[in-house]
C-alpha cells in the first residue's frame, strides 16, 4: 500500500515537468504543421488562405531543394568520417601514458564547449580569411597564392569547422571506451607475437564498435540541423553551394517572408530526420544484439 502511494506521489511530482516538456514540443510542432497548409506571407498580413499541400509541392520542386538535400547529406557524412576516424586516432593517442596527460585531454575536449557561432567566426576571420588569415600566411610562407576557402570550397570549409567542434565529443566517448579494454588480453596478444595492426583490427576496433555507433547516432541527429556555421560563414552561398535544409527553411521563411513555405520545409526536414534516426536506431539495435 505504501509502495503504491509513493508511486502515485512520484507521478504527481513529475507530471508538471512532463506536461511542460510535452507542450514545449507539441505546441510549436502543431503550429508549424498548421502554418504549412496556409498561404501565409509576412508582407501581406491578413491575407492568409488555406492552400492544402501546395506549400509542400512548391518547396520540394523549387530548384534549391535537391542541392540543399545533397549538401545536408554530404555535410553529415563528411563530419562523421572526420570525427570517427580522428576520434579513434586521438583516443588511441590520449590513452597512452605521458607527462601532462590530463592537461592535454582537457585541451583536446575544450573545442566542444565553444559556441557554434563563435567557432565559425574564429575560423572565418582568423584561419580562412584569404588576406589576413593564418592559412593565407602559411600559403605565402611557402610561395603559394592564398586560397579563399569559403568562396571556392564553401561546403568543405563548413564540414571542417563543424568537425572541429564535434571531434572532442567523439574523442571523449571513444577514449572512455578504450579505458575499459582488457589490458591483459592486449598483453597476451602482444606476447603471442601480434603486431600493433593486428591488435588494433582484431581487439581494439571490435571493442569500439558500439561506442562508434553511439557517436554516429548522436552526431547525425545534431548534424542534420546545422545552421549557425553556415549563416556566419557563407550565408548559404555562393549560390546554393553550402545551403542545407535548415538554411533553406530559414531562407524561405525569413528572407522570402513565406511562412507557409518555410513551415512546409520544416515539416519535411523533421520527417527526413526521423527517417534517418529510425534507420540508425535499427542498425544500432542489430549491432548491439550481436
Amino acid at each position: 500500500m505504501a509502495t503504491e502511494q509513493s508511486r502515485t506521489a512520484a507521478r504527481l511530482m513529475v507530471s508538471p515537468a512532463v506536461i511542460l516538456l510535452f507542450l514545449w514540443m507539441i505546441v510549436p510542432l502543431g503550429m508549424t504543421l498548421y502554418f504549412s497548409f496556409l498561404r501565409y506571407n509576412l508582407l501581406m498580413p491578413g491575407m492568409e488562405s488555406w492552400t492544402g499541400f501546395d506549400n509542400y509541392y512548391y518547396f520540394i520542386t523549387q530548384p534549391a531543394f535537391w542541392p540543399a538535400l545533397t549538401n545536408t547529406l554530404l555535410l553529415v557524412l563528411g563530419v562523421l568520417a572526420i570525427t570517427v576516424i580522428g576520434g579513434i586516432a586521438l583516443a588511441l593517442l590520449l590513452d597512452q601514458p605521458f607527462r601532462g596527460q590530463g592537461v592535454v585531454r582537457v585541451m583536446v575536449i575544450a573545442p566542444f564547449f565553444v559556441m557554434p557561432t563563435v567557432a565559425a567566426l574564429v575560423w572565418k576571420n582568423m584561419f580562412m580569411n584569404p588576406v589576413n588569415g593564418m592559412f593565407a600566411h602559411l600559403f605565402k610562407s611557402v610561395g603559394l597564392q592564398p586560397f579563399d576557402f569559403l568562396s571556392h570550397a564553401p561546403l568543405a570549409s563548413i564540414i571542417l569547422i563543424v568537425a572541429w567542434s564535434w571531434l572532442p565529443f567523439a574523442t571523449l566517448i571513444l577514449l572512455t571506451a578504450l579505458q575499459s579494454l582488457d589490458r591483459e588480453q592486449m598483453e597476451a596478444a602482444e606476447m603471442d607475437g601480434a603486431g600493433w595492426r593486428s591488435r588494433f583490427w582484431h581487439l581494439t576496433l571490435p571493442h569500439l564498435t558500439r561506442p562508434i555507433t553511439v557517436v554516429i547516432l548522436i552526431q547525425t541527429i545534431f548534424l542534420l540541423s546545422v545552421f549557425a556555421e553556415i549563416l556566419v560563414t557563407t550565408n548559404g552561398g555562393p549560390g546554393t553551394a553550402s545551403t542545407n535544409l535548415p538554411f533553406l527553411v530559414y531562407s524561405q521563411s525569413l528572407l522570402s517572408f513565406d511562412v507557409g513555405g518555410g513551415a512546409a520545409g520544416g515539416i519535411i526536414a523533421v520527417i527526413l530526420a526521423n527517417i534517418v534516426a529510425v534507420f540508425l536506431m535499427r542498425m544500432i539495435g542489430k549491432n548491439l544484439e550481436v
